[in-house]
């Protein structure tokens, strides 16, 4: 799939090959082998052309990536515990790449930053005050 995706257009088993071959020996038959493979599982789609194949991507390499990861996830037995644990391993670059993400399918105003110390209330609106017993059970002065 990767060699699909660098060129991002229909390509022949022999294309492949010859790209494949730059880096180790491999067969014409493997390499045929593993597109037939993909086609019949639904990752690429192919075009008949002379005696030959064109194969190409039916999906993106992220949205490849999406359907594993949320195929992992879904056989969870504790999907929560899934995404706590995923998340902790994500470096900071890959938390921001979530927080964008998230802006994007949701919309800008839905994820909220936590407030740093310079911005954030001294009290909350309906928080109650520490030195205040009248504001911790509601008391409102009447």
């Amino acid at each position: 799939m990767t060699r699909v995706w660098k060129w991002n257009r229909p390509v022949t088993v022999r294309e492949v090959l010859e790209d494949l071959q730059q880096e180790r020996s491999i067969a014409y038959t493997t390499v045929m082998t593993v597109l037939d493979n993909l086609h019949q599982k639904g990752w690429v789609r192919r075009e008949a052309e002379g005696r030959a194949y064109r194969y190409e991507a039916v999906s993106t390499r992220a949205a490849y990536a999406a359907a594993l990861m949320n195929d992992a996830w879904s056989q969870s037995d504790n999907p929560a515990a899934a995404l706590v644990a995923f998340f902790g391993m994500m470096s900071d670059e890959q938390r921001q790449a979530l927080r964008d993400a998230m802006r994007i399918v949701q919309g800008p105003e839905s994820i909220q930053e936590p407030p740093s110390a310079e911005t954030a209330p001294e009290n909350p609106a309906g928080a109650p005050e520490p030195n205040n017993p009248a504001s911790a059970e509601g008391d409102t002065g009447r």
